[in-house]
């Protein structure tokens, strides 16, 4: 797969009442596409997928999968757990989709060797390459580069999105050589500047519902070696990035959405709650701040 490019992990709006509002879904997802996305992730940490029931799991992936087709996009949907066996009879299940995104067992803590036992069998019985989501700080385990190498590896696997809290010495060390055909996707917001600088294809970035294509500006500066721009437009975006995640993901991004009348509510479901007023104006003027 080509997976080059700024993704955007679509939130999943929902009315005052709690019901899914699937126009809304609709039109975000044509507005990022529009903005220059190269693909939509459905059903992600964002799209508070743990909250959603499998009627309404399955209107946002066939709702993204027809507005994917329509535009030549790519869709990543979210799926998989810390069982194995579970997560590759939901990966069958996969419908309309042209990658899954797939997180490292959480809770569990197999070691590298169970993380690499666990994408080879999921690969293997995969009808969509998958993409390993590291997120150390959320699953309790940490993969060294020469882990990530050997699952870049795998026949099946597409890529990681790397989302370790910073750039790290297994960051640095992957990025200095990547296998071939294994796309390195930033997942820290606030890090895309510097890991596109060391070479990443790309993000899967929650903050590019409120500037997709400034996002896609900052990928495209550096794939061009137009630093000076890229550095100066980096630090912009990670300001408003560090706005959008000053509560937890995505409560501020919806009061945003909201707030802009793209979304019918702020509304999210528990164990979230709505961002505060002073969290959201703040990220409002951050993103006002990127038009000067």
């Amino acid at each position: 797969m080509d997976l080059h490019g700024i993704y955007v992990p679509l939130v999943t709006p929902f009315t005052d009442g709690g019901e899914l509002a699937a126009g809304a879904l609709e039109r975000l997802a044509h507005e990022v596409l529009d903005e220059g996305a190269a693909g939509l992730v459905a059903l992600g940490t964002t799209a508070e997928a743990a909250t959603l029931d499998d009627a309404e799991r399955r209107t946002v992936v066939e709702l993204c999968a027809r507005v994917c087709r329509e535009r030549g996009a790519t869709l990543i949907v979210g799926a998989g757990s810390s069982d194995t066996r579970r997560s590759a009879e939901a990966l069958a299940k996969l419908a309309g989709a042209d990658a899954a995104l797939v997180a490292v067992p959480a809770f569990s803590r197999p070691g590298e060797e169970g993380v690499l036992a666990h994408f080879a069998y999921l690969a293997e019985r995969s009808p969509v390459p998958l993409i390993v989501y590291h997120i150390p700080y959320r699953t309790g385990q940490t993969l060294s580069a020469a882990a990530l190498r050997r699952l870049g590896g795998l026949p099946g696997v597409a890529g990681v999105k790397l989302a370790v809290g910073g750039v790290d010495q297994a960051a640095m060390e992957l990025l200095g050589d990547v296998p071939p055909g294994f796309a390195v996707l930033a997942g820290d917001d606030l890090y895309l500047s510097p890991l596109l600088a060391l070479g990443a294809a790309g993000g899967i970035l929650a903050a590019a519902h409120l500037a997709t294509g400034r996002f896609v500006e900052l990928a495209e500066a550096w794939g061009k070696g137009d630093a000076e721009h890229a550095r100066a437009l980096g630090h912009r975006l990670a300001a408003m990035a560090g706005a959008a995640f000053a509560e937890p993901n995505p409560t501020v991004i919806k009061g945003v959405l909201h707030a802009q009348g793209r979304i019918p509510s702020p509304a999210v479901r528990l164990p979230l709650l709505p961002a505060g007023r002073a969290s959201v104006d703040h990220a409002l003027e951050r993103l006002a701040a990127l038009a000067c």
